[in-house]
This record gives C-alpha cells, sequence and structure tokens, in this order.
C-alpha cells in the first residue's frame, strides 16, 4: 500500500521592511518541518529555494520582486584562484572544529558583537541568550556547528567565527554564520564558506548553498567570488554569468 503524502500548510507573513533594497518590503511564505521524515520534507522545499530557520522552512514570496535568488557552489568544479588562496594560507594557524550544533554563552556572546558591529537596526538585533539556543539547537534535520578559533596558546584559544550548518541530501547549506568584527584583515565570513567547500568535498557531497543572492547588492558581492556559482531560476540551476571577479 502506498503511503499518503503528507502536504505541509504554508503561511504567509505580513510585509515588512525590505533588508537589503531600500526602499522595499519582503515577504516570506513558510511552513514547519514536521511529520514522519522532516528531512526529506526539508530536502524537497531546499530543491525550490526554500531555506531553514529553527523547525521553520522559509522563501521570499514579494509583490513584485524577486530578487532574492538561491545559490549554491559545485564543489568539485570550484578552484580558488591567488586571492583566495592567499586567504586560505593568511588562516592556515585557526583551529577547526565541527561538531554538534549545542549553543554555548561563548557563541553568544560572539554573536552579540557580529550583530551590533554589522546589523544593529536588523531583526536579530534583540536576540537574547535563550533566542539563541533555539537558533542553534531547535532543528528537525542533521546539524552542526563550526568553530574557528585562535591557535593553542595564543589569546586562550577564542573563539572568532562560527557558522550553523545543515546537512541536506547532497550537499551543506550554511544557516547563519557569524564572526568577529575586530579581525577583518582575515575575511572571516569568506573563509567559513572555503571551509565548508571543504568539508563538502571530505563527505562526498557535491554543493555548498549559501542562501540567497542578490545582484547589485554589497552585502551580496562576496558570493560571487566562488565561481562558478550556480543560481535557482524558474529552468533549474544555471551558472552565474556575471562579469569576472578580479581575483
Amino acid at each position: 500500500m502506498t503511503r499518503p503524502v503528507n502536504i505541509p500548510r504554508f503561511y504567509v507573513t505580513s510585509p515588512s521592511p525590505c533588508p537589503y533594497l531600500s526602499g522595499r518590503e519582503e515577504r516570506k511564505i513558510f511552513t514547519r518541518l514536521s511529520g514522519d521524515d522532516p528531512s526529506a520534507l526539508h530536502d524537497t522545499l531546499a530543491d525550490m529555494g526554500f531555506r531553514r530557520s529553527q523547525n521553520i522552512a522559509y522563501r521570499p514570496a514579494c509583490t513584485g520582486c524577486n530578487a532574492c535568488i538561491s545559490a549554491r557552489v559545485p564543489v568539485w568544479d570550484f578552484e580558488a584562484g591567488k586571492n583566495l588562496r592567499r586567504l586560505l594560507k593568511r588562516n592556515q594557524d585557526l583551529r577547526f572544529g565541527f561538531g554538534g550544533a549545542t549553543a554555548t554563552i561563548e557563541q553568544y556572546h560572539l554573536l552579540r558583537r557580529y550583530l551590533h558591529a554589522r546589523h544593529g537596526d536588523g531583526g536579530m538585533a534583540a536576540m537574547d541568550a535563550f533566542d539563541y539556543q533555539m537558533m542553534v539547537e531547535d532543528s528537525p534535520i542533521t546539524t552542526y556547528l563550526l568553530e574557528l578559533r585562535k591557535p593553542a596558546g595564543s589569546d586562550e584559544g577564542r573563539l572568532l567565527a562560527a557558522c550553523i550548518t545543515d546537512v541536506v541530501n547532497d550537499g551543506l547549506s550554511m544557516v547563519y554564520s557569524f564572526y568577529d568584527p575586530g579581525e577583518e584583515q582575515r575575511s572571516l565570513g569568506t573563509y567559513m564558506i572555503l571551509r565548508h567547500i571543504d568539508l563538502a568535498r571530505e563527505m562526498n557531497l557535491s554543493y555548498v548553498y549559501l542562501g540567497y543572492w542578490i545582484e547589485g547588492s554589497r552585502k551580496m558581492h562576496y558570493k560571487s567570488r566562488f565561481r562558478p556559482l550556480e543560481l535557482l531560476g524558474p529552468n533549474g540551476w544555471q551558472n552565474y554569468q556575471g562579469p569576472p571577479d578580479p581575483d
């Protein structure tokens, strides 16, 4: 007997100011990741451009705007250019950890510094320690947490960066990353993507999912450094054909 398919119920948020494009409003369509197999549901929705936040899957559903486009890096085709290779060398002293998604107060304090410096007026600015714990640990699918630290004996192994990472059917999905805003010279956001590409290869996975990309957005420009970059359009995943990166 064929098992019945449980079709999730979807909802739409009220309009709110867009955090990326001035003068526009954003709305999201979302559903809860529940049922007998939330991982399978998540994989199906991820193929349609949905992202995860705790036990919710969502995607933009803005009136008259389709600027937010899902982006991923095909890890077996990616080759770091000279600037990215210099970045790898610059950070080779850092200690790397990749383990279970458990929130700590050290991570939360780092997140607070990051939000204050980069997103002080954003929707996460008022997040408290309990909110952060839920963001990390309330996941119905396989989720890990990446950490980057100063080398042993240097500044007591201080935490410099972290990323909540989901394992999906064909890759790693970077849910949310944050880092020490006082370490600009290390380009930690970009470096974390490079480490995820290495991890995906080690795990024999094909892609690293970078979330949404918006052409012309300064906040999103760094993602176009990872060529070949694939964007999800009406006809499926297509190579990004934008101007070449100076790397």
